[in-house]
């Protein structure tokens, strides 16, 4: 599976274009916003968009969801249906971050742990990882090792727990018990940030490195 990150929003959110060589269909994950410059790189890399997966239902995560589901005729995929709320009150994080209006909206699909979304011919396994917000997902590719995971896990840090339904414990368990057992040379795309490995977050990581959590 080939990707391109592509950052979008104030936030420089990670935005991902995800694709199936053998096929060009491609899956983007994360729209937050600048929807234009993502279609520039769909169709720089000759790729036909066939749908839009999100992390979880923060506006810099989903700003540009409808938008570019709507110009492409593509359905949207994800979150869980825990996060539902968020996708609701898009109108009111909107102005609360200072975005554009954003109208709610609902996903075509919601997704569960277990499920799994294709993307050409690849796929991805959805895993439930709740703390920074209830319906928090994260894609993953096992044929790649490779995972995205939006605002759970980043370089250096953790995703924050200060939000409506957040929890640091929820989110301590959804790193150490679903995210780590996938193993140390799992390389993981943050919602924010440079990429990194499972591996080296146990080790150096000052929120879950392994001895901290001993």
């Amino acid at each position: 599976m080939k990707y391109q990150i592509v950052p979008v929003t104030p936030f420089q959110q990670n935005c991902s274009i995800i694709w199936c060589e053998k096929t060009k269909q491609a899956a983007v994950v994360d729209p937050g916003g600048d929807i234009e410059r993502i279609q520039q790189q769909l169709t720089h890399h000759g790729l036909t968009l066939e749908k839009i997966l999100l992390t979880h239902g923060h506006i810099d995560h989903v700003g540009g969801a409808k938008a570019l589901a709507d110009a492409a005729g593509v359905p949207i995929i994800g979150p869980h249906k825990d996060d539902a709320f968020w996708l609701e009150t898009l109108p009111q994080q909107s102005k609360h971050f200072g975005f554009m209006p954003v109208a709610a909206f609902a996903p075509a699909q919601y997704l569960c742990s277990g499920d799994r979304v294709t993307v050409g011919e690849q796929t991805l396994e959805v895993l439930h990882c709740p703390g920074h917000t209830p319906g928090h997902i994260v894609f993953y590719s096992a044929a790649d090792k490779l995972a995205w995971v939006g605002d759970v896990l980043f370089k250096g840090s953790i995703g924050r727990t200060d939000f409506p339904q957040s929890s640091h414990t929820d989110l301590i368990n959804s790193i150490t018990q679903v995210l780590w057992p996938l193993g140390r040379e799992v390389s993981f795309i943050p919602g924010h940030g440079p990429i990194s490995t499972f591996g080296a977050e146990r080790q150096q990581n000052p929120f879950v490195a392994d001895q901290l959590l001993n």
